[in-house]
């Protein structure tokens, strides 16, 4: 009997990608096989995005492909939180389950293609499948956040903060690391937040007990002998204890930090947990202690209520912060968002 076939399709963030590379894993250890087309496959899995309005419509044509080509179809991810909005465009869907439900996704795809798993022939990777090039992997070290900003929906979307256990989180960098992995890019909603939930609670890694907190994780990936680059950082004052490991060498000097906007006024409106006085100091401070560190960020633009001041006050902060790479978004009103009730113009 042939191994049944899935096609999948991965959409959103790179946070949604480690949710696709974990359902992937576990159907390869249970002898699926996955197919790079949706025609032939025996049913194909969508893992959907639906933070902005263009990514949902993204993920709805993303089914409707699937349905034309191959019939059989599960979605999950962020867009199955709201199943009324597929059924009511695509009606027959297989399943439909809400972000980070691996359980009900391998339990939807068991009744629709039950497996036919050899444990004798059917080998997977130590380190699990992976759908980045072989140089580089996601490190997911938490799900959801308890930051509430206005534009944004993703702890209705994925809940609050939860972190992984440091020991988890190391032993899946060890294995990355030996299966040829160069570089470990640390991942999360906030990833500075990293441990909060738990009260940074100790757990054993190998000899040692290890604290599930954003500098003691830094200073153990650090000793993998690999790159360490850290994204989605948030600019709370304790990011700079982590910038000397990055003057000594031991992690990247990189920090991926979304600032958003530097008017006291918007930060307020989005709230942003940061002043743009205050990170300007932080982003001096930093560079005082590791002058290569690079800085990457995005910013919103056009949010309700903005002003020409506001905006302008924007570009003199790009001037005097220097980020090293930024990426710049028209405000998108987001279904479900706080912002659309500010009753503010938007610009």
């Amino acid at each position: 009997m042939s191994a049944p076939r899935v096609s999948f399709v991965s959409l959103g963030c790179p946070k949604a990608l480690v949710d696709s590379e974990r359902i992937i894993t576990r159907l390869r250890a249970e002898g699926y096989e996955i197919a790079r087309k949706h025609d032939g496959a025996d049913l194909v899995v969508v893992n959907t995005c639906g933070f902005l309005d263009s990514a949902r419509d993204e993920s709805l044509n993303a089914i409707g492909s699937a349905l034309s080509e191959n019939g059989r179809v599960i979605v999950t991810g962020c867009l199955g939180a709201e199943p009324e909005v597929i059924r009511e465009k695509h009606p027959n869907v297989l399943a439909i389950t809400g972000p980070q439900a691996y359980e009900s996704v391998m339990a939807a795809v068991h009744e629709a293609a039950p497996p036919s798993h050899d444990p004798y022939v059917d080998l997977l990777p130590p380190q699990g499948v992976k759908l980045t090039p072989r140089h580089y992997a996601y490190l997911k070290i938490s799900e959801g956040c308890n930051n509430r900003c206005t534009f944004c929906i993703i702890p209705a979307l994925r809940g609050d903060l939860v972190s992984r256990p440091a020991a988890d989180v190391l032993r899946e960098a060890e294995k990355l690391a030996r299966a040829g992995v160069k570089e470990i890019l640390v991942i999360s909603q906030d990833t500075s937040a990293y441990g909060i939930d738990i009260k940074y609670q100790t757990s054993t890694f190998g000899d040692r007990e290890v604290r599930a907190k954003f500098l003691d994780l830094a200073e153990e990936l650090g000793k993998l002998g690999i790159w360490i680059r850290m994204h989605y950082v948030y600019p709370y004052p304790h990011v700079a204890d982590v910038i000397p490991l990055m003057a000594e060498g031991k992690i990247l000097p990189y920090l991926d930090i979304p600032f958003q906007h530097a008017s006291p006024q918007v930060l307020k409106n989005m709230r942003r947990p940061a002043h743009g006085e205050k990170t300007l100091d932080r982003i001096r401070g930093w560079r005082e202690v590791c002058p290569d560190l690079a800085i990457r960020s995005t910013f919103i633009v056009g949010f309700p209520g903005e002003t020409e001041d506001d905006f302008q006050m924007l570009l003199d902060w790009l001037d005097e912060a220097k980020i090293d790479r930024a990426g710049c978004f028209k405000y998108e009103p987001v279904k479900g968002a706080r912002s659309n009730d500010l009753g503010l113009e938007q610009v």
